[in-house]
């Protein structure tokens, strides 16, 4: 058990900070899987883009935060991936960080030894603990592919069967190419922002804790786990593609066609939309929540400076709007 725990911890610093050959150091290539769609499937483009359109708060990804008597702040939506074309700030975005009095990440500290901690504290969040079997779960060819996720992440295939179902799914969410990027010590963007703020002396501070991300994901009912599980697992040959995807979604400020991407994924599958309803709940809605609430103190003193992943500013239930409700001018900048 010690050896999966080293094991796992490796590669949940890859999904939480989350070369098929890269071109360039720093860059993954994949194809941008709506450039197909609108030739293979025109109808479910356009339903997507319909789906996008709706969805408010979409039109930018680093946004100005005001409330009177104190210095503005700033919320900047992050991409947790290594590749340059994300890391490479803009001018606005450096300058805000420059003057940042704190930086407020989703989590602060992903140190090697607060993870562990919270490996041994959230255990049963990550692996069946009670005799239950991945492979029970998976058809035969299904479990044959996790067995190879798990193996080019670098765990021993022996450990896929004790994984759940939502662990197995953000390995696959991370492309080859990514996770040797990561692996080789290259850091994803949030991690880069929390040492250029130790490297200036910015103090650094999570809106959540590793634990409560663990149990966001693993609260996920069990079926819609597998469910998505299988999702990623269709497209599991395509993970630089499928990034790729979204990537370039981020590139050009269109993260409202994000989740309608994955809607349209699993709909191929006979999956229909519904089937992610528990999930955004648990990853989106409560933990926009619970980051709005951690991040007003910080927005009261002023000065603040906070990256969250870009699915968590858009949307009814987003961070824009929650700092709106609360009283706060919230503007667009890029």
């Amino acid at each position: 058990m010690r050896m999966f725990r080293h094991f796992l911890m490796l590669s949940l610093l890859i999904v939480a900070g989350s070369a098929s050959a890269y071109a360039e150091a720093g860059v993954c290539k994949g194809v941008d899987m709506l450039s197909e769609l609108a030739t293979s499937d025109p109808a479910a483009l356009e339903d997507l883009r319909k789906q996008a359109a709706a969805l408010e708060n979409t039109q930018a990804l680093f946004w100005k935060i005001e409330k009177a008597g104190a210095p503005p702040s700033y919320l900047f939506g992050t991409m947790h991936l290594s590749d340059t074309r994300i890391t490479t700030l803009s001018p606005a975005v450096s300058d805000a960080f420059t003057h940042a009095k704190v930086l407020a990440l989703e989590v602060g500290d992903l140190s090697p030894g607060a993870l562990m901690a919270a490996m041994t504290t959230s255990k049963a969040d990550l692996i069946y603990t009670d005799g239950t079997s991945l492979a029970q779960k998976l058809s035969k060819d299904e479990f044959e592919k996790v067995k190879t996720v798990v193996a080019s992440s670098g765990m021993p295939v022996q450990f896929a069967d004790l994984m759940k179902p939502w662990l197995v799914g953000s390995l696959l969410a991370v492309s080859d190419c990514e996770r040797r990027q990561v692996a080789s010590g290259v850091k994803v963007l949030d991690m880069q922002l929390a040492d250029k703020a130790k490297a200036a002396s910015i103090p650094v501070t999570g809106l959540e804790s590793i634990e409560q991300q663990l149990t966001a994901m693993s609260s996920v009912p069990e079926n819609e786990q597998i469910q998505m599980l299988r999702v990623s697992l269709k497209f599991a040959d395509r993970s630089d593609d499928m990034m790729e995807t979204v990537l370039q979604l981020y590139l050009k400020r269109d993260m409202g066609a994000a989740m309608p991407f994955q809607y349209v994924l699993a709909e191929k599958m006979g999956i229909p939309k519904s089937a992610f309803a528990n999930f955004e709940k648990s990853l989106l809605v409560d933990r926009n929540a619970r980051m709005e609430t951690a991040a007003a103190p910080l927005i009261d003193k002023g000065g603040a400076f906070i990256a969250v992943g870009a699915l968590h500013l858009s949307g009814k239930t987003g961070l824009v709007a929650l700092l709106r409700e609360a009283g706060y001018t919230v503007t667009p900048i890029e």
